[in-house]
């Protein structure tokens, strides 16, 4: 796949963004640029305009690590900003991003027998398997009752992204909305990046583009960030708001899946909310047996 629009405006997105000041450059008075001009990327990467000039249209491809690395310290890209800039390297070059290629993900490998006996030995919180495309894949008992906004009564495999932008449901169910937008968003832009050839989230986000204002302006802004640990809040219609520490681990049986694991503070009033919700689940179950 050609990535060139997407090295391009990655690039012009980044470069926007340092100020001459920023820089340590004269800001001058008559700037018809935002952020750096061209000449002075080149000139603070210590390559020539003409060369520059060529990457930001794309001609990524052949380029060596020290030019990448000079380019990364010219426009103050952060560790994950850098990371992508290479995953869009490598792809321009036809190399995976993590030395080989990613498996398709096959109805038997997520029915491995492992995997979900490893999501139910976690019973004090909320385990779940996402893939790149923000699939929810797989969950823990627990998982299943907080995710039950999102899970629903269909059939098909719910979607995080989907539930984001197209669920009114949403806006209740994550209280700081915006923040989880911009999250879904740039985790998406940085699985684009490294893995270019995934046509099923191409897919996704042409869908989301076409029906979701939001998603299409959060998606053109280029931005790329790793949230492998944080804080989250949650409104969940039974039990009320939740707050979670979170950490992400990757599977690696699996590249490009990750499980994410939530867990409330002991002692906590989420602590408390959390325990209602696995009886209220266990209840609702013995009622189905």
């Amino acid at each position: 796949m050609d990535n060139r629009a997407e090295v391009r405006e990655f690039l012009m997105s980044r470069r926007a963004k340092v100020t001459p000041e920023q820089a340590g450059l004269p800001a001058g008075t008559q700037r018809r640029v935002k952020g750096l001009r061209r000449s002075e990327v080149a000139m603070l990467a210590g390559v020539s305009v003409e060369y520059y000039a060529k990457l930001e249209r794309g001609g990524i491809g052949g380029a060596s690590a020290s030019v990448m690395h000079a380019i990364s310290q010219a426009l103050q890209l952060d560790d994950t900003e850098r990371a992508h800039l290479l995953d869009l390297a490598r792809a321009a070059d036809g190399i995976p991003a993590s030395g080989r290629a990613r498996r398709r993900a096959t109805g038997s490998q997520l029915a491995r027998p492992s995997l979900h006996w490893a999501l139910n030995a976690f019973t004090d919180g909320v385990a779940f398997v996402r893939n790149a495309r923000q699939d929810l894949l797989a969950t823990n008992e627990l998982g299943r009752a907080f995710y039950s906004p999102v899970i629903g009564d269909g059939g098909r495999t719910p979607n995080l992204a989907r539930f984001q932008f197209l669920d009114p449901a949403s806006r209740d169910f994550y209280p700081d909305w915006e923040l989880f937008a911009e999250m879904c968003v740039t985790i998406m832009r940085a699985e684009a990046g490294r893995d270019p050839h995934d046509k099923d989230l191409q897919d996704l986000v042409g869908e989301l583009s076409t029906r979701s204002e939001v998603f299409r302006a959060l998606w053109g802004s280029h931005d790329v960030r790793t949230h492998g640990t944080g804080t989250k809040r949650f409104h969940h219609p039974l039990v009320g708001e939740l707050t979670f520490a979170f950490e992400e681990l990757a599977i690696t049986a699996e590249p490009g899946h990750v499980m994410l694991l939530y867990t409330a503070e002991p002692g906590s009033p989420s602590a408390e909310r959390l325990r209602l919700l696995a009886s209220w689940n266990a209840d609702r179950a013995q009622t189905s047996a």
